[in-house]
């Protein structure tokens, strides 16, 4: 971690700036997701072993992004839409993130581990290490495919679900990591195309700096390919259904659709509008992302009922 232009606000700090540490709106996606994966299984649990196992993946992904922001506090004092954060802002310090990180990391595997089985711990241990060094402290600096390999730790919640409740890895919790990986790169070079500045200034070898906005662009195009045939095949497993392939048919032909668009345009058009296409491709895939395991959801549900799925 570089020495970190840390601002001192002369105050101490409250529940709130360590709540902030824990990136509570990152959480409210794995929360989701990993729900998801977890009633999507085919084994079901009481409703406490439901809230605890949910609750201590949350608890788990808390712990990754206390560390996430311990170790790039000097890059989210530069960025611009970082720089708010509890540490550059002084909120909180370096070494409190790093021992609440710590302390959260230990607590929530050990608490998966009893409240659910030790397979689904393994995985979740795995996956704080895989956001934590591998992403946070290796790749982001590394490599311009720091977001296409680091992806893979946001991917895992639903899969860590599921093995929550089957206490096995499957096909479907397969596809369902698969889904979140292919849908973060295309998702955060939207972001980096409309805010390279921010990633020039903190030396993040993004996509967009390494290669320029218009490899970028055709990278978009490609990805929102595949990720429209894996999402579509997805219907088609024990998970899917009629309901899950129309969201799944309507959302990627929107998505293609735009990733057409932001191929097709320069660096003036784009200037031009303040980078609306961009901008908009990047809001939807947040909707996108949900709705697609919003419908998984609702498959499994129904099913209960002789409704869901392809029965």
């Amino acid at each position: 971690m570089a020495e970190l232009p840390y601002n001192d606000t002369s105050r101490d700090p409250v529940f709130g700036d360590y709540v902030a540490l824990l990136k509570p709106r990152v959480m409210s996606l794995v929360v989701f997701t990993a729900f998801v994966g977890l009633m999507a299984a085919p084994m079901a649990l009481h409703p406490v072993e439901v809230f605890c196992s949910i609750l201590f993946i949350a608890v788990g992904a808390g712990a990754s992004g206390s560390l996430n922001m311990w170790w790039d506090a000097d890059i989210d004092a530069i960025m611009r839409r970082t720089k708010s954060r509890s540490i550059p802002s002084g909120r909180t310090t370096p070494d409190a993130a790093l021992g609440l990180g710590v302390a959260l990391s230990g607590l929530s595997v050990l608490m998966l581990g009893l409240a659910a089985n030790w397979h689904a711990a393994g995985w979740l241990a795995f996956t704080i290490f895989f956001y934590a060094v591998v992403y946070t402290m290796w790749l982001k600096r590394a490599t311009p495919q720091n977001i296409v390999i680091g992806g893979a730790a946001g991917a895992f919640p639903p899969l860590i679900g599921w093995v929550a409740a089957t206490g096995s890895v499957s096909v479907e919790a397969t596809l369902m990591f698969a889904l979140i990986f292919m849908w973060t790169p295309p998702h955060f070079w939207a972001l980096a195309l409309f805010m390279r500045s921010d990633y020039d200034d903190a030396k993040v070898p993004m996509l967009t700096v390494t290669h320029g906005r218009p490899s970028t662009r055709r990278h978009i195009l490609v990805y929102a390919v595949l990720q429209a045939a894996l999402a579509v095949g997805l219907a088609f497993s024990s998970i899917g259904g009629l309901i899950y392939l129309s969201v799944a048919l309507v959302c990627n032909v929107i998505v293609l659709k735009d990733a057409v668009r932001i191929w097709c345009r320069d660096e003036v058009d784009s200037e031009a509008d303040d980078f609306k296409v961009e901008r908009a491709f990047f809001k939807f895939s947040l909707f996108y992302l949900f709705v697609h395991f919003l419908a998984i959801l609702a498959e499994a549900l129904l099913i209960q009922y002789g409704l869901g799925g392809w029965s």
